[in-house]
């Protein structure tokens, strides 16, 4: 089992899964791998090439797709269908595991965007969390004093800048295919003009989400973009920052963007029946929610989207209604 966690809390939760499921199956064995998260497309695109890769990945669902598209996945439409439980995912997050009619894998978890405030400077100021663009513009500037920027969003160049921007672009009417039309224009000339006007820090082109989180969290910023993995993070290593999440500004409509991982077989993989066995197993309610949990994500089942731990928080809750869109 290969994982991106390397250096992260996330694997915790892993290894704890990993062995719950070993004590009740007494006759498997799970080896963790993980590679840290910068390092792992390389990795997964390497170890496919030399025929050098584990029974089971953990892949981001942006790059599930791509790897399914380069031969490297197994196909589990047999097993998935004899499951049968295919239609209890959300729609968006089960299509991120098919590929051109071919089931490949399972939704792992899902996560997403939403807006982060800090309560107290937000009362300073006199403001409510941004709606809109607009209101993101005059709420950035009015938190904006001394040292501290208004806000702090990933613009670097990579896949997390890229992540934390599309949603800029679909909220203001626009998409990949016509990037270069009034509203990709206009969710690009936000981020500029939050850099040009002072509210945002010009190292925004050298942060990646980790080093946004700390910005928020030594109240160098206001406001941050991020999402639900930074919750128990903040808690711990912030403990001292009340802040409060709202949903993403709009422009023509509100959205977010789906994050998470699928579970996928490696098709090379000579346990393919127990890689999925395994899988499957972590898709019951009873091992599924405490390993999502502790990890502070969100579930892919719309069963268990209805749990009171999530709809009854009002973090979580935002971050969930965001997951569903």
């Amino acid at each position: 089992l290969i994982d991106p966690w390397a250096g992260t809390t996330f694997g915790d939760a892993h290894n704890a899964q990993s062995q719950r499921f070993m004590d009740s199956h007494p006759n498997t064995k799970i080896e963790r791998l993980d590679i840290p998260f910068k390092d792992f497309r390389q990795m997964l695109v390497q170890g496919a090439a030399g025929g050098e890769l584990p029974d089971i990945a953990l892949i981001d669902n942006p790059d599930f797709h791509s790897f399914a598209a380069l031969g490297v996945l197994a196909d589990l439409t047999s097993q998935i269908k004899a499951w049968g439980k295919a239609d209890l995912y959300f729609p968006g997050h089960w299509s991120s595991t098919v590929f051109e009619g071919v089931n490949h894998g399972v939704p792992c978890f899902s996560n997403c965007l939403a807006f982060w405030t800090n309560s107290d400077m937000k009362k300073e100021a006199g403001i409510e969390p941004p709606v809109t663009f607009d209101d993101l513009r005059t709420a950035a500037k009015k938190l904006t004093a001394g040292s501290r920027f208004g806000i702090a969003m990933d613009a670097d160049h990579s896949e997390e800048g890229v992540f934390q921007w599309l949603a800029f672009l679909w909220a203001a009417g626009s998409d990949l295919g016509t990037i270069n039309d009034a509203g990709g224009q206009k969710a690009l000339q936000l981020w500029v003009d939050l850099v040009n006007e002072g509210s945002m820090s010009k190292g925004c082109l050298g942060w990646n989400q980790w080093a946004v989180k700390d910005e928020f969290g030594n109240k160098r910023a206001a406001m941050m973009l991020s999402g639900p993995w930074f919750i128990p993070e903040m808690k711990k290593s912030y403990p001292d920052v009340k802040w409060e999440v709202t949903a993403l500004p709009k422009d023509k409509i509100v959205t977010s963007i789906l994050g998470g991982e699928n579970y996928g077989v490696i098709k090379t993989s000579p346990n393919i029946d127990a890689a999925w066995e395994y899988i499957a197993w972590t898709q019951d309610p009873a091992n599924y929610k405490p390993f999502i949990q502790q990890l502070g994500m969100f579930p892919s089942l719309s069963d268990v989207a209805t749990d009171p731990y999530w709809t009854s928080d009002p973090v979580l809750n935002t971050f969930l209604e965001a997951v569903k869109v």
